[in-house]
């Protein structure tokens, strides 16, 4: 993967969805169509942290490299050299995967 030239802001986070499945558990193989947006993905980038009343940064609690579990409507889609990545908030985040 290339280097990434998007850094989020505040308590945002960057992350690249895992590939759609292709074929069913029985076997069948999937047209596009059908196939149903991915929910999983890995963290490429993390912003800052939200700013607190105190004027401080909140820590975010996943990091790059986090592989994440996602709403299936949360955040923005974009595309960055014909790479597909999805924007979302921290509080978006279902769970981390361990």
């Amino acid at each position: 993967m290339a280097k990434l030239n998007i850094r989020p802001l505040d308590d945002r986070v960057v992350v690249q969805p895992s590939a759609a499945e292709a074929t069913t558990a029985g076997g069948i193989v999937l047209p596009d169509s059908a196939q149903e947006k991915p929910q999983r993905g890995k963290i490429v980038a993390v912003g800052p942290g939200r700013l607190l009343d105190n004027g401080n940064r909140g820590d975010l609690s996943v990091s790059v490299g986090d592989e994440v579990i996602y709403g299936k409507y949360g955040g923005s889609d974009i595309e960055v050299n014909s790479e597909e990545y999805k924007i979302l908030r921290e509080s978006d985040i279902l769970a981390k995967v361990v």
